[in-house]
């Protein structure tokens, strides 16, 4: 018979916002259950592996790097601080919920040799490459764009990035800082809307990556979402940390 071995301890790293670091959670227990679900396997609570959230105040990601990533006030500090929590918990691998976090991931890797950190635009760039998409919409925050995380991602999987304009990325903050992280999803949802249209309009039915976790909590309430191709990079994340805590399938 089949059966999956014991699964791993896990680690979700939150607070860039809670709300995201929360959601993440919603995402990651449901990747567990279509997991157990493909494997024919029962679906209960003790299925379900052992997984810590640690939600801190983080300073501001793009603030930091528009400045200085390694000031000791900035974010840096306290993501090597949640990750080293979850380390001495044991965690087997550890997911940030947060895109423009990831600018600090070779850091967290090197010091955490021991742990799987795995990377959410590398993840999202081999989810579309498997899909044979060539293009994608990327609706970020400016600390990721400038950082070039998914630039560098998507053109190492032959997928050309398709980016918003000055004014666009503006909308975009607004939309993350005033809307979402203030809990007005109606201007968040007005304004991704407002950046989306123009780009799909011009590049038409091309996949449009959410790479912000808090945009996810809005565009697709927006009227000029209704119809495109939404690609979650925290769904395809979750379901890598999935992964990683079931491990492969051992005959016996």
């Amino acid at each position: 018979m089949q059966q999956l071995q014991p699964p791993r301890a896990v680690g979700i790293l939150g607070g860039m916002g809670p709300a995201a670091g929360a959601d993440f959670v919603r995402l990651f227990v449901q990747a567990c259950t279509d997991h157990l679900r493909h494997q024919g396997q029962p679906v209960h609570d003790q299925a379900y592996p052992e997984h810590w959230l640690v939600q801190l105040p983080m300073p501001d990601r793009t603030q930091a790097l528009r400045q200085d990533p390694q000031s000791p006030l900035g974010p840096a500090q306290h993501l090597l601080q949640g990750v080293g929590r979850m380390a001495a918990l044991g965690v087997r691998s550890v997911a940030l919920a947060c895109n423009t976090a990831h600018a600090w991931h070779g850091q967290l890797q090197a010091l955490f040799p021991q742990l799987h950190v795995l990377h959410i635009a590398r993840q999202a760039a081999q989810h579309l490459q498997a899909a044979g998409a060539r293009q994608a919409i990327v609706l970020a925050t400016a600390g990721t764009y400038d950082s070039g995380l998914y630039d560098e991602a998507l053109m190492a999987c032959g997928i050309a990035p398709l980016l918003p304009d000055a004014a666009g990325r503006a909308r975009l903050m607004q939309g993350i800082y005033e809307g979402v992280k203030q809990g007005d999803m109606a201007l968040a949802a007005q304004r991704f809307g407002q950046v989306l249209a123009p780009l799909l309009q011009r590049h038409g039915d091309v996949p449009v990556l959410m790479a912000c976790t808090e945009i996810p909590l809005a565009l697709p309430q927006a009227r000029e979402a209704h119809g495109a191709t939404l690609v979650d990079p925290a769904w395809i994340l979750a379901q890598a940390l999935a992964g990683d805590a079931y491990g492969p399938v051992m005959a016996q």
